[in-house]
């Protein structure tokens, strides 16, 4: 399919590497290395990738020095006992004929936490404070600035030794080096500071040393944000003029371009956009920079596919394409575009919550979708069946139609079930939401590699006991999901009261002011608020936690929270719904225990979680011989989100 794929599939030359193709994964924490060191889980996750297909990986950040280590599962390049390590993980890529390159990095300010729960010195250009994470600096020292270049270049020599292919120096997202680069956080008036010539000396020097000390043959390449969209962050003009010059320099192999900045909420959204931002919406940055440099530039930022990825190489806008969450979501990408089965790829829907969601709470990466990845060295090659059996799915939502895929996929007979007219569950009520219509594709792609597996899928299918027994299976697979959960409540004067799956569908909900009492604090409460909102109701979203979203990954939570302001949501944090009439909302302060009553208000909408659907007794059914084995997944065990049902799915599938 390379004629349908032309500039995407073609090879690329990078310095002295040529990549075999214009697909690359970009630098992304794992939380896969441990004490600074690769892993067997970091090789088996980036070899799937490699296997995949993909024709560049660029490793996650690789410290330079002692004072880089930004968190607890940092790969560290600054000793030579790394290099076996990085060898044998080059190794496993090289043998697919992907080329590997590695992250040189500096967080500067940027220190998400330490070794021992002790707030670490954070070292910068100077004492100016990093808005997101509330870091105060310290302002570096001549020597210790001397040290960190110097690791730029001991680094770049390790990694060659290890037998990469190159190194990138990440001056993005407003790290040490970018630190150095912006007039707002450099304030120093020494040699390092004081004018642009002297705010561009760190990065300039940490990429001689990286070119001095690999020596030829090897690629240097350089990672910035092409607007880092922060109130003290680099601007446009600001990138232009530092690429142009060190490009003239002679000092760049390649440009990777993305946007966006850890230092302030806003800025930070960036780093891993959302659903909320379009599909390569970050492509004219790298166009601004390509034209003004001569070498190969990526881009990253939402290129979910290969058609959007083959556009924006043929419009010139970039050279290379990283699709880092897409080969997440499913490493075989490249390969299936290759092979004209670019229907079959398993798109990544941008929620965020089980790749960079992961990282942030210290938890391995893995995807919502996909949960093999993150796990390859437990699900990649599932033992082979010893007798096909007859497996009954009974559920078509997220964990039912996982389960189906992967029985059906090892060879086993399987149907599935589904009472309503569509497969999908409460991902068809998501996507109705404002801004989230992409999530409805978690479920186009688990029902096509479920029938692609051979599944037989019933819609309109209620199933009972006797229907069960009837179709005499083997093995039962219960995914029979959650209903919405009303709590008991004081009612008095008949007051509205209408749960969130309804208002979601459509019903109807009096003109006034509208409560949302929202008690999980995740999508459904921000997102019917909006909805709501974006009717021109007047909307307040009371939350039984500290902020609204509290449960969602934070970009995905900044967003809507930003969203919310525009359109005026009130929003009443640390409260729980107590009761209503007829224009009153009873509410208690989570924390006080006091009173909280909200006055003049038309309907109450309750999104206060789910209680699990249990028509089905698991023991019984063994004991009454209805199937050998039955198994329950999903929300029907207890309610929680895609990911815990699409991983039990497999887990229960992966048994049988």
């Amino acid at each position: 399919m390379t004629a349908r794929f032309p500039h995407l599939l073609s090879p690329l030359r990078i310095g002295g590497i040529v990549v075999p193709n214009r697909i690359l994964s970009s630098g992304h924490d794992t939380v896969l290395a441990r004490d600074g060191a690769v892993t067997d889980d970091l090789i088996a996750y980036h070899e799937a990738r490699a296997a995949g297909g993909v024709g560049l990986i660029v490793l996650q950040v690789s410290g330079v020095h002692e004072s880089a280590r930004y968190t607890n599962h940092v790969l560290m390049a600054t000793e030579d006992a790394c290099v076996p390590g990085y060898a044998r993980l080059a190794e496993a890529v090289h043998r697919h004929g992907t080329k590997i390159f590695g992250q040189l990095f500096h967080p500067g300010r940027e220190i998400l936490e330490s070794k021992d729960g002790t707030a670490p010195v954070a070292w910068a250009p100077s004492a100016v404070p990093s808005e997101r994470f509330h870091v105060m600096p310290r302002a570096m020292t001549e020597s210790e600035i001397r040290e960190v270049v110097a690791g730029y270049g001991q680094a770049a020599r390790r990694l060659r030794e290890a037998g990469l292919d190159g190194v990138e120096i990440v001056a993005s997202h407003g790290y040490l080096p970018a630190q150095f680069l912006s007039p707002h956080v450099n304030r120093r008036t020494d040699g390092w500071g004081d004018d642009p010539e002297g705010r561009l000396r760190f990065l300039r020097e940490a990429l001689r040393g990286a070119r001095e000390q690999a020596g030829p043959g090897f690629a240097v390449g350089l990672r910035v944000s092409g607007d880092e969209h922060s109130h003290d962050g680099l601007d446009t003009a600001l990138v232009l003029d530092t690429v142009e010059r060190l490009d003239a320099e002679g000092l760049l192999d390649y440009v990777s371009v993305c946007a966006g900045s850890s230092s302030s909420l806003s800025g930070a959204e960036h780093i891993a956009p959302p659903m909320f931002r379009p599909a390569g919406y970050t492509a004219p940055l790298a166009g601004k920079v390509r034209a003004v440099v001569g070498v190969p530039v990526m881009v990253a930022g939402r290129i979910n596919q290969p058609q959007e990825a083959e556009q924006i190489i043929a419009d010139g806008r970039a050279d290379a394409c990283a699709m880092t969450r897409a080969l997440i979501c499913d490493p075989e990408l490249p390969a299936k575009t290759a092979e004209g089965r670019a229907d079959e790829i398993r798109a990544c829907v941008g929620c965020n919550q089980a790749c960079i969601g992961h990282f942030q709470l210290g938890h391995p990466i893995s995807c919502i979708q996909h949960p093999e990845t993150g796990r390859e060295r437990r699900f990649a090659a599932l033992p082979l069946i010893t007798r096909r059996k007859k497996v009954l799915v009974v559920g078509g939502g997220p964990a039912g139609l996982k389960a189906a895929a992967v029985a059906a996929g090892r060879g086993h007979e399987v149907e599935l079930h589904e009472a309503d007219r569509r497969v999908g569950g409460q991902v068809l009520l998501a996507e109705l939401l404002p801004g989230r219509a992409e999530f409805g594709g978690v479920i186009t792609n688990l029902e096509g590699e479920a029938r692609r597996a051979g599944v037989r899928v019933v819609t309109g299918s209620r199933i009972d006991v006797p229907a069960l027994a009837a179709t005499a299976p083997d093995v039962v697979v219960l995914a029979t999901g959650a209903r919405p959960r009303r709590p008991s409540l004081e009612l008095m004067d008949d007051p509205v009261v209408l749960d969130a799956w309804s208002v979601i569908r459509g019903a109807e909900v009096p003109r006034g002011r509208i409560v949302v009492a929202d008690w999980r604090g995740d999508w459904i409460g921000l997102g019917v608020a909006l909805r709501l909102a974006g009717q021109g109701r007047k909307v307040t979203l009371c939350v039984t936690g500290f902020a609204a979203g509290e449960h969602l990954q934070q970009y995905v939570r900044a967003a809507m929270l930003a969203q919310a302001m525009r359109a005026r949501v009130e929003i009443v944090p640390n409260v729980r719904l107590y009761g209503a009439d007829a224009d009153t909302v009873y509410l208690q302060h989570t924390l006080t225990e006091e009173p909280v009553l909200l006055e003049g208000v038309a309907a109450v909408v309750l999104a206060q979680g789910h209680t699990p659907v249990t028509d089905f007794d698991v023991d019984a059914l063994v004991l009454e011989g209805v199937a050998e084995r039955v198994v329950a997944v999903g929300d029907c065990v207890a309610p929680r989100t895609v990911e815990e049902a699409v991983l039990e799915g497999l887990t229960a599938a992966s048994a049988l």
